[in-house]
């Protein structure tokens, strides 16, 4: 039996002209232990189906069920018992409480169970020594850098020992470093046996997943297993396409570095991309 089972699944949001269609008819199964990397363009609907996943919104249509029940029949008091106990969540912006320090942060979905301050403060503490912050336990969130605030979050997601984890961009707002650091997090979670889905934008993240999800319009309109490690053949294209280069390409970064660096001289550009300048006969013919 899947973990999560979606069936002729659809979201629509607004009325009349101003409907719109963020899930049509999604058919999606995930076994246990999965990592899924969900990839697609902006507005394709990668947020709206983690989000429905997530127990953070409910389909308009179809149906979702998690390890065999019919999340519609659930009560939102239920639903919400659910998706405390069951989903952690890890956000491209972090979400941490600002007038809070770190370790409140990640005892927090603690105390909303009920455990005593003490005990919870214990917990959060060991759960912040495993991604490498406890020294950084009693800092505010503004006194970290971006890495240090999604370990923090990560931590917090974590507290509850879910067992899905729903990460939408983590790395969104990292530098590379920071970000080689939150996804080896990810993996070391994923190995104790913990689902995960991840929407990224970056194609060299498909490296960490078992299988890849691509999306466009509403609609999953590829589903490819990958070897964790490798590069997602799909993702791959969309790697090689980003970074191809045309006469135009070029010819326009020349126009937008010329125009963005006041004085810069012609001279100090390479002269395979010097652009040629007119002569005085060809300036009187154009005139002309």
């Amino acid at each position: 039996m899947a973990l999560i089972e979606l069936q002729e699944l659809s979201k629509v949001y607004g009325f009349g002209e101003a409907t719109t269609l963020a899930l049509d008819e999604i058919e999606l199964s995930i076994e246990k232990g999965e990592f899924i990397a969900v990839m697609g363009p902006s507005g394709s609907g990668k947020t709206t189906l983690l989000n429905v996943i997530g127990l953070l919104d409910r389909p308009t249509h179809g149906v979702y069920k998690l390890d065999g029940r019919s999340i519609s029949r659930l009560r939102p008091g239920q639903q919400a018992k659910l998706r405390r106990d069951r989903i952690g969540f890890v956000f491209q912006s972090y979400n941490l409480l600002p007038r809070l320090n770190v370790l409140d942060n990640v005892a927090l979905p603690l105390a909303y169970k009920g455990m005593l301050p003490v005990k919870r403060w214990q917990r959060a503490s060991d759960m912040l020594e495993q991604v490498g912050m406890r020294e950084r336990e009693y800092f505010m969130p503004r006194h970290l850098s971006s890495g240090q605030a999604q370990r923090a979050a990560i931590a917090r997601a974590l507290i509850n020992k879910p067992g899905i984890i729903i990460a939408d961009e983590p790395t969104g707002n990292l530098d590379s470093f920071d970000s080689k650091v939150v996804m080896e997090l990810f993996a070391d979670i994923h190995r104790q046996g913990n689902t995960i889905l991840l929407v990224t934008h970056n194609p060299e993240l498909t490296r960490y997943a078992s299988r890849v999800i691509y999306m466009s319009d509403g609609m999953i309109v590829g589903d490819e297993k990958t070897a964790i490690g490798h590069l997602a053949k799909g993702a791959r294209r969309i790697y090689f396409s980003r970074y191809r280069r045309t006469p135009e390409d070029i010819t326009a970064g020349l126009s937008a570095l010329m125009h963005d660096v006041p004085g810069k001289e012609l001279a100090d550009i390479p002269k395979s991309s010097k652009p040629r300048r007119k002569t005085k006969r060809a300036s009187r013919k154009a005139a002309k």
